[in-house]
């Protein structure tokens, strides 16, 4: 087992397209045709293969692609006792498509009961680490699954368990404490926050869905001292970095806009060791938000897309690492893809072999910057 730390000078995010076998074994599971025995089994023979494929390509880091969730965030919060979902009839907004991925709500107070279910995912990938790789487990942020609950379509149900915000925030908290512990007794040393919540507060439209801009800083405020007070008693050894992402479904996105309008909350002050930033197409905006960054802390620069299958040219994102260490010294700069290549189980629109020639690309890419 390597003792290596998260992030890499190559790295990515954590999902992977699902194969088609796993994607069956899911529908049998949920028509009966197969217990959750079989479904397990399918779904471990997939991730050791996924993870010969990651050590086959060089990368130091391995994950399970996130095979046993149908969404990167919600199987999380179906963890917790209080937390209730079923299929949507609307679904979210993303641009030209409605992400239909299930409702998910408050029955009761939030709470942690026993185990939580990731651990023992967490346990499998880590049986799989070697001399030179670590495994990293990733979970939405706190933010996120706080925003899940007190945005504008979900408030009025959990005002029904949570009259106002604050005994609310201290159960999640609580929550999502005990889970870190269990993760880290486990033997998790690097765990990673993913977190749209950030990626929406940059939309420069986001003041009409708030109400005003003194609406959105107080939003920012909020999920900035959540996620820190969740990190605050982390141990010395546990690597902790997050992923801001602005919607990732079936090649779509959700929101657009620059880092600039969040930096001073989430690049100067969150208190994570690294930030996985998006920067592949013209909605992620400059570099220049990079200078903000908290000293000592790791920017790792998402400039492959996982939206798209056309692979990207070697020379221009050369050209982009370069741009981006004027603002934040190459030394503490990495590569990855934007984003993960199945947030939810559907996936985005490309090939596994165009997923494999990505990240072929990104360690190729590092290889020729930093050596």
């Amino acid at each position: 087992m390597s003792n290596a730390k998260t992030p890499f000078r190559h790295d990515y995010v954590g999902s992977f397209l699902r194969p088609q076998r796993l994607k069956e074994a899911r529908k049998d599971f949920e028509a009966g045709r197969i217990d959750r025995a079989a479904l397990t089994a399918v779904e471990d023979e997939c991730i050791r293969e996924l993870v010969a494929k990651q050590k086959e390509l060089g990368y130091e880091v391995i994950t399970d692609g996130e095979f046993r969730r149908a969404t990167w965030h919600l199987d999380f919060m179906w963890g917790f006792e209080g937390i209730g979902h079923h299929p949507t009839k609307t679904g979210l907004p993303f641009h030209g498509e409605q992400a239909m991925i299930d409702d998910t709500y408050l029955t009761g107070k939030l709470y942690l009961k026993g185990e939580h279910p990731f651990v023992e995912h967490f346990r499998f990938v880590q049986s799989l680490e070697d001399a030179n790789t670590v495994a990293k487990q990733t979970i939405p942020a706190p933010a996120q699954f706080l925003a899940q609950l007190i945005m504008p379509f979900a408030v009025e149900n959990t005002r029904k368990f949570y009259p106002e915000d604050g005994e609310l925030i201290e159960d999640l908290i609580a929550a999502y404490k005990k889970v870190i512990e269990q993760l880290y007794e486990a033997g998790c040393r690097n765990l990673q926050l993913d977190d749209c919540t950030w990626g929406m507060l940059s939309d420069p439209h986001v003041a009409l869905f708030y109400g005003s801009e003194e609406g959105v800083d107080r939003i920012k405020e909020l999920y900035l001292t959540v996620n820190n007070r969740v990190l605050a008693d982390r141990p010395a050894d546990l690597t902790v970095n997050t992923h801001v992402c602005r919607g990732n479904f079936h090649s779509t996105y959700a929101n657009s806009g620059a880092y600039n309008a969040v930096a001073d909350y989430l690049l100067a002050k969150e208190n994570v060791d690294a930030f996985y930033l998006e920067f592949d197409d013209e909605r992620s905006g400059g570099f220049d938000p990079l200078a903000k960054v908290a000293p000592g802390k790791k920017v790792v620069l998402g400039l492959i897309t996982t939206k798209s299958p056309k692979l990207e040219d070697k020379a221009a994102v050369i050209a982009r690492i370069r741009e981006a260490s004027q603002y934040l010294p190459l030394d503490r700069l990495c590569l990855s893809p934007q984003c993960g290549f199945a947030s939810c189980e559907i996936g985005n629109k490309l090939t596994a072999d165009e997923q494999w020639a990505k990240l072929a690309l990104v360690k190729e890419i590092a290889d020729e910057v930093w050596g």
